[in-house]
């Protein structure tokens, strides 16, 4: 029998909202299912809504009448709710639960028009969907990366958002714990056809870990949506300098209660870069020595990855699952270093050769264990990670260093250093979170995490070619983090509020023994981490939001070891074990027109700025890189994004980034800092389908000069495009794509700072063709359940990662 639902309130309202949830037929939330409000007069439609991971869906600002909820996804049946009735004094209405059954027609005849932009701003973050994109295939996750709005990746693999660095990288939600080389490792052995999605989330709420001053990059990896057996094979092909290749195959089988899956890629990457170092030492008498470094760095990579994992509904309410992933790298570097000195750049008095030949490998293997609890049909959940990966690196070195007088003559004996480098990192962390529906309007959600981390690094050395190794360096990290956080949301009639506070125990001791002398250092705070979010709708076409938060950033593992690592007997890097941890108060302010247009302003200050500071000894003559932390780093940003539709077949969006960095630290090598330059980036994407079957893509990216702690970055620009082809019903997808087209995307710096004079000239690898063919397989009927496990913080700050 058919039943009318109404709603009342005890004031007068001139619109309501309506607002239900979706499910499949075991009672499991319809992801991105279309929800439409129908008129029940004349069948109209008048909103349209999507469905979230939760399956729910929500219509604002609706008028008095009569309506109808229609559902509807591929593989289901419509499912259509009782007329509900909106009435002059109505205001939040809930309508009850649609529970959508599987169509047993086949699905071989269905055409899926429909697809995601590339880029897609959200309520929250920027959403780069890179799951069908032309310039993914063949790419690693960190080429794709660069293509982010708003991320730059500098010389050295450290990533900026916004012109700041200090982001954290998750992976499916979870912290990845990995210094910026650990995490480029990771990032370079990730075929970009394994990713969904790349979220950008500028200022994170008190749910996420709270490091990464400049905000969260989650990278979401792909994840099975069919039920039976299926799956893909892709294989690929690319030329720059080099050949390169990628071959990626996708199982999964589901059935009943289980689901089963797995990944594994294969990629070979020869690259090459070469630096230019000029530099300038003034000794204490005025006098000044020239040196000019060139440096050809060819690197040849091996990679392979692989997830294997599988998920089983205990109940409808109770979902356990499992996830192994790991990778195992190796990677050679034969170095070429030819350094000429003098009294300038043109007269030289002497030189030096250095070869070096550095083979490297990279494997980690970690575990996951997940409980997901949906305690009732309210929305009460908990969820339940216990995680464990490591991490183990080697590193074999050697450094030949011939040195020269001006006629090419030897100057003295051959130079011989000899590395042994081997690292573990061990990472263990325990979350949960618990989400508690107090009423229709308010929502509490609160979790606790814990993570122990250890990393344990010792250098050996040689100074005789064959000779024995000697431990030189023997550094051991630990550290461990008591987490918990509590976020409380209000839904007002157009208004939704969520305030956070997340607190973080830290207890670290880093510990460094070289040549017999010990230095340790220990540390333990104890930080809270505020939150606050507002976001108010003016109309059906304008809102605007309000953001804060305060965030840290620990320093990299690698970054406070003090070891060593010399280019040539006169360039070398090294850790400071002193370093403490960055401050950051990021405050945003958001207006959104139409659901498309989007203005942000945003204003950051950072306290103990960790930045990469260079320094010479003028002695010796010896130039060094290491990190410090300067006093204060002012930021100011304003972003504009917007997509458009020029014609049927022509989409495009624009994103643009203006930002001023400062940076004021006194008593820095004996001088007052106090530097600071607007700059600003833009990039754009045009889609194009000329024909069915048939899809393009152009970007083009600009960025200009700026200005970051001591260095001077000069502008970067380049140009990204590709076709790709669908047939085979679909099945079969064929990509061509070229990235950097007129190969103009270089990386380079300069910096004059009291005694430190510096120019910095590089190139790498950058225009690359590539050609990639998937195919898929097997059932296509669809089902999803997505999962994020708790370590991939940690995971992020370890060398080797990428």
């Amino acid at each position: 029998m058919a039943a009318t639902i109404t709603a009342f309130a005890q004031t007068p309202r001139q619109s309501a909202s309506l607002s239900g949830s979706l499910q499949d037929e075991q009672g499991k939330p319809m992801m991105y299912a279309t929800a439409s409000l129908i008129n029940a007069q004349d069948s109209s439609i008048v909103k349209g809504a999507i469905s979230n991971e939760e399956g729910k869906y929500t219509f604002n600002h609706i008028k008095t009448g009569r309506y109808l909820i229609k559902a509807s996804t591929v593989g289901y049946e419509k499912a259509l709710s009782q007329p509900i009735t909106v009435g002059d004094n109505s205001s939040n209405i809930i309508v009850p639960r649609l529970k959508m059954q599987p169509n047993t027609h086949s699905l071989s005849a269905v055409s899926i028009t429909a697809a995601k932009p590339l880029i897609e701003r959200k309520l929250d973050r920027t959403v780069m969907n890179v799951e069908n994109s032309v310039l993914a295939a063949g790419n690693s996750a960190l080429e794709i990366l660069e293509r982010a709005p708003g991320v730059t990746i500098d010389k050295d693999d450290n990533i900026s958002l916004k012109g700041k660095q200090g982001v954290t990288v998750m992976i499916n939600d979870k912290l990845t714990y990995l210094t910026s080389a650990q995490l480029a490792t990771l990032l370079r052995s990730t075929d970009g056809t394994t990713i969904q999605s790349i979220e950008i989330i500028t200022n994170p709420s008190a749910k996420y870990d709270a490091s990464g001053n400049s905000g969260i990059i989650n990278i979401k990896l792909k994840k099975n949506k069919q039920t039976g057996t299926n799956g893909s094979v892709t294989i690929g092909a690319g030329y720059g300098k080099y050949w390169k290749d990628n071959q990626t195959l996708s199982l999964n089988h589901k059935e009943g209660n289980l689901n089963v899956f797995g990944t594994f890629s294969h990629n070979d990457n020869k690259r090459f870069q070469d630096i230019g170092i000029k530099r300038i030492v003034t000794d204490n008498t005025g006098n000044a020595t020239y040196f000019n470094q060139y440096s050809a760095l060819p690197q040849v990579n091996h990679n392979n990855s692989y997830r294997i994992g599988a998920d089983y509904d205990i109940s409808g309410k109770n979902t356990i699952g499992f996830l192994v992933s790991g990778y195992f790298n190796s990677e050679v570097d034969n170095n070429d270093n030819s350094t000429n000195i003098g009294p300038n750049f043109t007269q030289i008095d002497s030189s030096l050769r250095t070869l070096s030949a550095i083979n490297q490998t990279y494997n980690n293997i970690a575990a996951n264990l997940n409980d997901q609890f949906k305690i009732d049909t309210m929305g009460q959940q908990l969820n339940i990670d216990l995680d464990y990966s490591k991490f183990k690196n080697n590193s074999n070195a050697s450094y030949a260093t011939d040195f020269f007088l001006a006629d090419g003559s030897i100057q003295h004996p051959q130079a011989f250093l000899g590395n042994l480098t081997p690292s573990v990192i061990d990472i263990h962390t325990a979350k949960a979170d618990y989400t508690y529906p107090i009423s229709k309007s308010v929502k509490l959600e609160t979790g606790v995490k814990y993570s122990d981390v250890k990393t344990d690094n010792d250098l050996q050395q040689s100074l005789v070619q064959g000779g024995s190794f000697i431990s030189a360096n023997h550094f051991v990290y630990d550290e461990k983090i008591d987490a918990g956080y509590l976020n409380l949301a209000k839904q007002y009639k157009n208004t939704s509020v969520q305030a956070g506070l997340r607190a973080e125990y830290t207890s670290s001791t880093a510990t460094g023994d070289s040549s017999n002398v010990i230095q340790a250092v220990s540390r333990h705070y104890l930080n809270v981490f505020p939150s606050l979010f507002i976001n108010h709708t003016i109309n059906d076409k304008n809102e605007i939001s309000f953001s804060y938060s305060r965030r840290i950033d620990r320093p990299g593992y690698d970054a406070l070891n003090p070891f060593v690592y010399h280019l040539d007997p006169y360039t070398y890097q090294k850790g400071n074990p002193y370093l403490k941890p960055q401050y950051t108060n990021n405050l945003e302010l958001s207006y959104t027109y139409n659901k498309s247009l989007n203005v942000t302003l945003g204003y950051s200050r950072t306290t103990d700025v960790i930045t990469e500071i260079p320094g010479t000894d003028p002695e010796t003559k010896v130039a060094f890189v290491t990190q410090q932390n300067l006093q204060i780093q002012n930021s100011y940003n304003v972003n504009v994004y917007s997509p458009y539709t020029i014609a049927k077949w022509w989409e495009g969006n624009v994103n643009l980034t203006g930002f001023y960095l400062g940076f004021i630290s006194n008593g820095l090598e004996g001088g007052n800092l106090n530097k600071g330059q607007a700059a600003y980036q833009i990039k754009t994407t045009q889609t194009f389908i000329p024909f069915k079957g048939y899809k393009a893509e152009l970007t083009g990216n600009y960025q200009s000069a700026l200005t970051y702690g001591l260095f001077y970055v000069k502008p970067q620009y380049s140009a990204d495009a590709g076709l790709s082809h669908s047939f085979a019903n679909k099945k079969a997808n064929i990509k061509f794509s070229v990235s950097d087209i007129f190969n103009m995307r270089r990386n380079d710096v300069t910096t004059n700072y009291q005694s430190i004079n510096l120019d910095i000239r590089q190139k790498r690898e950058t225009r690359i063709a590539r050609l990639t063919f998937t195919y898929n397989f097997g059932s296509n009927k669809i089902h999803v359940r997505e999962h994020k496990t708790g370590a991939d913080d940690e995971k992020g700050r370890v060398k080797g990662n990428n």
